[in-house]
């Protein structure tokens, strides 16, 4: 069997593919929570909402690749399966049924930013190991922050 051999140190490898695959799993959980409720939103905002977080998803799971592909560019065979995705996430518990729009924002707020905080440890504890994977959390970063400020802004 071929396997990729990363040009980082073994100790250096260790922090980073911790970092990209607990980036995975957020990115995974964020994706399936975010459909979860763009299926079960309801109420005076359900269009406008609906369709925000079908953009959260597509967020979500672009950067899910990226990440997967960094990991397995540098030797390092990602997981995103079901159950590591459900021990390893820092999301809360996602509302179940019919969620009202106001708690669906709410949701999608409290879920960015858990995603948002882990994220940015991270992108801290890369930047010594590999600035190549930091940069690539940092841009997803970004793209979070800026999907938790339009979402914070939903609810006023």
């Amino acid at each position: 069997m071929y396997v990729v051999k990363s040009p980082l140190s073994d100790a250096n490898l260790k922090t980073v593919s911790e970092a990209l695959q607990g980036a995975l799993v957020d990115l995974v959980d964020l994706a399936l929570v975010a459909k979860q409720i763009h299926w079960n939103v309801v109420g005076p905002r359900f269009r406008s909402v609906h369709l925000q977080l079908d953009e959260v998803v597509t967020v979500a799971r672009t950067h899910s690749d990226t990440v997967a592909e960094r990991a397995a560019a540098l030797g390092v065979s990602p997981d995103g399966r079901a159950a590591t995705v459900a021990v390893g996430s820092g999301i809360g518990v996602t509302p179940e049924g019919w969620v009202d729009d106001t708690t669906a924002v709410g949701t999608l707020v409290e879920a960015l930013g858990a995603v948002i905080s882990r994220m940015r440890e991270r992108v801290t504890a890369t930047g010594e190991p590999d600035p190549v994977s930091q940069d690539v959390l940092i841009a997803i970063t970004a793209d979070l922050e800026k999907q938790h400020w339009m979402f914070q802004a939903e609810n006023g």
